[in-house]
């Protein structure tokens, strides 16, 4: 019979396999038995094979359930999977085995193939598995865990971040509050005429500080809005050689109060950009004004504007105290600050890089920063893209004069700086009243007959986009002219305004020439 047994056709992988294996007739009878088996069992190929059967490997209790419930499975499906026996050794004792059977036919003849494995091995593998699989189930709890707290994370510090521009914000607007009555003091001194020397220094110093202020102020508000994307450009093609003579304006008192020599180079020809006028004359006096706070007294900066390619170059080079190598790419962070503040005698936010990068971004600029190390100076060079359509001619103007007599009324819930504008604008031929809340000012409005209003919005009783509305509803108040005073100067801010029915928009605190040049728009 063992003959006729078909044998695999790999006689190597079958002797040697990992597990044991055997080929019997459906009585039992070994027929072939591999190497792996016969060593877990101690014997010979040759003692095995066509001398003894299956049932005779097994302890009488492996007998009576073999053939009470493997021959019956064999006879019914043909297979039998996972079932546990002892297996008795050659010296007696008993091996913990699980045999997979399954019956076949070859040649016309049904034969059992038995895969047998250690059951000791395979416990400790199901067990080593079971670990496994707890370790890979913790590992991804914690993973996810981690993942979880660090979305938290996330978003606290974006809510934090958030809290951080509405503060800003917040500030800025506070702060422009008594900005406003200092500035209108400032002028009613300046308009009230010659002063002795010392007042006239006095003037002069409470000016400087006081401009100084407002550009903190100005780009406190100015970063807030390019942080929370607020910030819109009203873009147009302007030569940079313009902007350099109107940033250069700008920083004159800085550069000249800090004795420091300048040299522009200014190319020949127009250098056109599609740009913002204001805003980029606020980047090249916020570079002007860094390099004469951080240059020692008496230093030298260069200012210079050139084409490159498609791209125009502004840069801005001074012998000052330069950047130390490692802050190079934190100097454009906001609060970036190369030492703290209380060690340096020039303060500062730490927000002028930053509102500088923003800006030149809005303008599809990059903005770098360059320095050999400290006491060796820097260099802040600015591109921008040059711009595909010609510079419109803007056509010529006769000077604003200015205009008096009006009839004024100012409402603000700020005494003081209700008082000082009224000061201010007597002072400049006109007649002024005013009132501390939209209640009393509707009154004094319909008694006064005021050609002008100028409105605080944020009033204790009544906002003043609602008085503007409510002055409108009256014969008496349609021609009025009414102008918004707010801390508030974004292009939204506006929007409301001029939805409200205003005619004019001024940012505290309020600027003399802006609010003359509104008044020259009444007419008598």
């Amino acid at each position: 019979m063992s003959q006729s047994v078909p044998l695999p056709a790999d006689n190597v992988l079958f002797e040697h396999a990992a597990c044991g294996l055997m080929l019997t007739d459906p009585d039992g009878s070994i027929l072939r038995v591999n190497t792996t088996l016969c060593r877990w069992l101690g014997y010979q190929a040759d003692e095995l094979r066509g001398r003894l059967r299956l049932q005779d490997l097994l302890p009488i209790g492996g007998k009576v359930f073999h053939q009470t419930n493997c021959v019956p499975l064999l006879q019914m499906q043909g297979s039998v999977a996972e079932v546990q026996f002892d297996l008795l050794h050659r010296d007696g004792s008993r091996l913990p085995m699980l045999l997979n059977i399954v019956r076949r036919r070859h040649g016309g003849q049904l034969l059992d193939e038995l895969a047998i494995f250690m059951a000791t091995d395979r416990r400790s593998y199901e067990r080593e598995l079971l670990l496994a699989r707890k370790a890979a189930e913790a590992a991804l709890e914690a993973r996810l865990g981690a993942e979880a707290q660090l979305l938290q994370s996330n978003q606290k510090l974006q809510m934090a971040d958030r809290r951080k521009d509405e503060f800003l914000a917040t500030l800025a607007h506070e702060l422009r509050n008594p900005l406003a009555p200092m500035s209108n003091v400032l002028e009613v001194l300046k308009l009230q005429g010659p002063h002795a020397p010392s007042q006239d220094w006095s003037v002069r110093v409470l000016e400087r500080q006081l401009q100084q202020l407002t550009h903190l102020v100005d780009d406190l508000m100015e970063v807030s809005r390019i942080t929370q994307g607020r910030m819109a450009l009203r873009r147009q093609p302007v030569d940079l050689a313009a902007i350099v003579h109107l940033a250069l304006e700008d920083a004159r008192g800085m550069l000249q109060n800090a004795g420091h020599t300048l040299d522009v180079e200014l190319p020949p020809e127009a250098v056109i950009v599609d740009a913002d006028a204001t805003r980029l004359t606020q980047v090249i006096a916020n570079l002007l004004n860094n390099a004469a706070k951080y240059t020692p007294r008496g230093g030298h900066i260069w200012l210079g504007l050139q084409c490159c390619g498609h791209e125009a170059v502004v840069s801005v080079r001074d012998t000052g105290i330069g950047i130390p190598k490692e802050s190079l790419a934190a100097i454009f962070e906001m609060f970036s600050q190369l030492t703290p503040a209380l060690e340096r005698s020039q303060g500062g936010l730490g927000i002028g890089l930053a509102l500088v990068r923003g800006l030149v971004a809005l303008h599809g600029g990059s903005i770098s920063a360059a320095s050999e190390g400290v006491g060796q100076g820097s260099e802040f060079t600015v591109r921008l893209p040059l711009a595909q359509a010609p510079l419109q001619s803007a056509e010529d103007t006769p000077p604003a004069t200015g205009v008096q007599g009006l009839r004024i009324l100012v409402v603000d819930d700020n005494v003081d700086a209700a008082e000082s504008l009224k000061m201010v604008l007597e002072l400049l031929g006109h007649e002024a009243r005013t009132a501390h809340n939209g209640t009393s000012g509707l009154q004094l409005a319909e008694e006064f007959a005021p050609q002008v209003a100028l409105l605080d919005i944020g009033l204790p009783d009544v906002s003043g986009y609602e008085m503007a509305r409510r002055l409108r509803q009256p014969s008496w108040g349609k021609n009025i002219f009414l102008i918004a005073a707010t801390g508030w100067g974004q292009e939204s801010d506006k929007q409301l305004a001029r939805e409200a029915g205003f005619d004019g928009h001024l940012t505290k605190p309020i600027d003399l020439e802006q609010l003359e040049a509104l008044l020259l728009q009444i007419k008598h």
